[in-house]
This record gives structure tokens, sequence and C-alpha cells, in this order.
């Protein structure tokens, strides 16, 4: 059994939702062996029209958020519209959903039953949810009656997903049937192709390339030319090579430009630097467009610049982010 988690929360250490989703996650992974995977969407929030696409092959997910002043916030928000517009409506059909809902300050139950109206809406089967105010996260901990419930409404949801229990027919899934349809957006073709539900879809958009590197190497061939292909992808390495200010550290990246299918990776032990494209894992992976790192190599940004106006998403410690700047100085 596979069960995805959505965190539609801020990521707040005192967020009760993250002790709540702890404590199930215990109670799946290591008492009843279920395979469990997390997105926290604050983390994703560049990439959420692509979220709906982790869904395929899942048996129940949980939408975990909580309600600071007023509903579920807008992360979870972005992401069930990311799965109205983008998602698969009929592999839904057959997806339990537990809502977890923890409120600081009003408005719990109001959230759940959200949750739960709009994954009928979007087809799918909701189960009985897990709500809460929290007015003192360390009086919440403690409470061994509070984890009980946590733990037996974790088992109820195993439970469910394990008979594959059917409910009542609702007028919300009569909606999804016959009324509701997703409107056609008035988009720009750039905006189109960037919201697209096949950029959504990494199989595609690779392939897509192939048939595309094919073809230039077809037409070349014909010509009497060469193209580079991946080889074309090195032009950066002589931009980090010649940029290199050695340091008494031990650090590697990854970077994942746009429109390049192999990301650049670079290690540093000290003096010695290696640069080059592969598949590698690193201290820090980062994600970024070609034009972004444009001008991170022309001296107009830098990365940690890139990273705080929302224009590189990376993963690991900040701190090899900071460092990446003083290893590789792009002087305009």
């Amino acid at each position: 059994m596979r069960i995805n988690i959505y965190y539609g929360g801020r990521g707040n250490l005192d967020d009760p939702t993250l002790y709540t989703l702890k404590q199930i996650e215990r109670v799946l992974s290591d008492d009843l062996k279920v395979e469990i995977h997390r997105y926290n969407i604050y983390e994703q929030k560049n990439h959420i029209s692509t979220l709906p696409q982790t869904l395929k092959s899942v048996d129940g997910i949980i939408l975990a958020t909580t309600v600071e002043w007023l509903g579920i916030g807008g992360y979870m928000t972005q992401f069930l519209d990311a799965c109205w517009l983008y998602g698969d409506k009929e592999k839904f059909s057959s997806i339990y959903m537990q809502p977890v809902v923890m409120s600081t300050t009003y408005g719990e139950r109001e959230g759940a039953l959200e949750l739960k109206k709009a994954w009928e809406i979007l087809g799918g089967i909701p189960c009985d949810g897990l709500c809460g105010y929290v007015e003192d996260m360390s009086t919440f901990e403690g409470n061994k009656e509070y984890l009980h419930i946590i733990e037996k409404m974790t088992e109820n949801l195993y439970r469910t997903i394990s008979h594959k229990m059917k409910g009542l027919p609702t007028s919300n899934q009569a909606v999804s049937r016959s009324v509701a349809k997703p409107q056609q957006l008035d988009l720009t073709p750039e905006e189109g192709e960037q919201l697209s539900e096949y950029v959504s879809d990494d199989i595609f958009v690779k392939k897509q390339r192939q048939d595309v590197m094919e073809l230039a190497s077809l037409f070349s061939k014909q010509m009497g030319g060469s193209l580079g292909g991946d080889d074309d992808e090195g032009e950066y390495v002589d931009d980090f090579l010649n940029h290199f200010k050695p340091s008494d550290v031990v650090v590697s990246y990854s970077l994942i430009i746009d429109g390049f299918d192999t990301p650049l990776y670079i290690s540093v032990k000290g003096g010695d630097i290696d640069c080059h494209y592969g598949n590698e894992s690193a201290d820090l992976t980062g994600s970024l467009s070609s034009n972004i790192l444009n001008q991170i190599i022309a001296g107009k940004k830098t990365f940690q610049g890139a990273f705080s106006l929302g224009n590189m998403s990376v993963r690991g410690k900040t701190d090899n982010l900071m460092l990446l700047d003083k290893l590789f100085v792009f002087d305009e």
C-alpha cells in the first residue's frame, strides 16, 4: 500500500499539523509498514502544477493543512486547483483521501469539510478526517489521549483503504459527473506551454526533446554538418572552471537547467574542481532556467539572489547555496 501526504501549511516549527503528521507517519511506516511519501507544498511552490502527476500510483492520500486565520490556505488551494486542471480524474476515482486540519484560531471543521467536498467533486473517495484546535503546543504534544486519537484515526484510514470500503453516493459526486467541467483558460501561447498538462508529464516532455534531437541530427547529416546535441551543454562548464575561486571546502552541486536533459554536476574538493554533466548525488540540488543562469554568469545576479526572488529552487542546506556564490565569482 502506498499513501502520499500533501502538507499545505507554511512549515512553521510550532505548526500543530506537523506534529500530527509526524505521529501519522510513525504509525503508517513503523507499525503498518505502509510506503509513504510526504510533499511539502511550500517547497514545491514553483512546481505545484506538476504535483497531480504524483497521484498516479497511490492507494490513498492525506491532505493536511493548518487554519491560521481563514480557510485552508493558499498552497493547498493551488494544489487542488492543479488537480482539477491537470489531474487524472479517472485515477482519482479510486484514491481515498483523509483530511487533516489543525487550527490555531477557528475553522478546523470547516476546513476539513472543504477538503472533503473538493475531493468528492474531483471524483475521489473521502474518508473520515482528523481536525482539532490547538491553543498550546506543549499541552497538545503531552496529551496521551490526543495521541491515542491520532493513532486510531490513522488505523481507520488503513482499514478503509485495505478493505476498499465504499460510501453512499453524494450530490458533490453528481456535480462532478454532470455539471462541473473545467473552463478553457484564456492564456497566451507561452502561458499555455507552462501550465499545460503536457508540461507536467516528464515522460512526454522527454520524448518530445528526443524527437527534436533526432530530426535535428537527420537534417544536419543531410546538409553535411553536425549538431553537438548534448555536447552543446558544455558551454557552462568553461564558465564555472574559469571563475572558480579555490577554498578549503568539500562540497558538491547539481544544477538542473530548464531545457537540458542532464544536470550540471560540480564537485569542489579544496583547490580541485570537477565540472561535467551527469546524474550524480550532490550536497545541494538547484533548479533554474538557462536565462537566470546566463544572468548569473554575466554578473547581473547571484545564486542567493535568484533563490530569494523565487527564480531558483533548491534542495539541501542553504549554507551551501551561499558558498556557491563565494566559490564562483562572476563579475559584471
